[in-house]
């Protein structure tokens, strides 16, 4: 099969030959769990109309061939473009039911989640999710908002506990949504620390940090915090740490196979810099996060 030909297979058809369908899907995306990780939220997105993906979790994405390179190399076998075009052309048969949509169709579409309101953390619903995850309200409303937005695809007006980011958007959490309006971005928190702080903590999502800002009983930590939001905002690091004088990197990702395979990224960021890389894994072992082994504790 040829290159350019193999590019031209839906990413669908070579899903559906590995049982996996979307979750959830538009016109122009669709939603899967991911083919490289067990994980209950689809975090492995789909544009249908460039036919390109990308894995939030893990932080890559490509095309068609690329997809079947990390397939296979997840199966521990011969991973290079020959062998992925062996094996697509195995696979599909070559038969090929896609055909590029017309130019007008691939030009960007408006946000399906539009903002409607900013405000304190009033909704019942959103104080009750807090306690399943062992936040309380009085250290969530420290740093998170209520924020409402509207579903452009059903009309549904929506309530889920917002953290601010860095280019003006928010991170958006609530009992069976996980997502973000605005630009997807990390999200960074000075430390109480007065003089330049030693340290910086790397945490991969919001409840993480704040599970660790529960247990101290509402204290903030010394040293600064970036949350990454997704570990696909990983290179966002380097602008916040570069020449800033910070000594101890400390790691609060996650101990599962995204979290393992991010963990050199983050070494060679604090490399450049000569911060000393100081995981924190122990302390949460051997549950897959810092809120998972928090709520543990609290026998959530």
């Amino acid at each position: 099969m040829q290159i350019e030909t193999a590019k031209r297979i839906p990413l669908a058809q070579i899903l559906a030959k590995l049982n996996l369908y979307p979750t959830k899907q538009t016109e122009k995306e669709s939603w899967y769990l991911s083919p490289f990780r067990n994980e209950k939220t689809a975090s492995f997105h789909v544009h249908n109309h460039k036919n390109l993906w990308f894995d939030f979790g893990e932080g890559k994405g490509g095309d068609t061939i690329s997809l079947v390179q990390a397939i296979l190399q997840q199966l521990g076998q011969d991973n290079s473009v020959s062998a992925a075009l062996k094996w697509l052309d195995s696979a599909i048969d070559g038969k090929i039911d896609y055909a590029p949509p017309a130019a007008h169709e691939q030009e960007e579409q408006p946000p399906a989640l539009t903002l409607k309101s900013v405000s304190s953390i009033k909704n019942i619903a959103m104080k009750h999710y807090l306690e399943q995850r062992g936040i309380p309200l009085t250290v969530a409303e420290k740093f998170l908002k209520q924020v409402s937005f509207i579903n452009e695809n059903s009309g549904k007006t929506i309530f889920a506990l917002g953290l601010p980011n860095e280019d003006e958007g928010y991170e958006l959490r609530n009992a069976f949504f996980k997502g973000c309006i605005g630009q997807k971005s990390i999200s960074f928190i000075r430390g109480s620390d007065n003089k330049p702080p030693k340290g910086i903590n790397i945490f991969e999502g919001m409840f993480d940090y704040l599970s660790v800002i529960t247990q101290r009983n509402g204290k903030l930590l010394k040293s600064d915090t970036i949350i990454l939001n997704s570990l696909g905002c990983m290179k966002q690091v380097m602008p916040y740490v570069k020449s800033y004088g910070y000594t101890f990197g400390y790691s609060w990702l996650d101990n599962d196979l995204a979290g393992k395979k991010a963990t050199p990224k983050l070494i060679d960021i604090f490399k450049q810099e000569n911060i000393v890389f100081c995981p924190m894994n122990c302390l949460y072992q051997p549950y897959k996060d810092v809120n998972a082994a928090h709520m543990a504790k609290l026998d959530l």
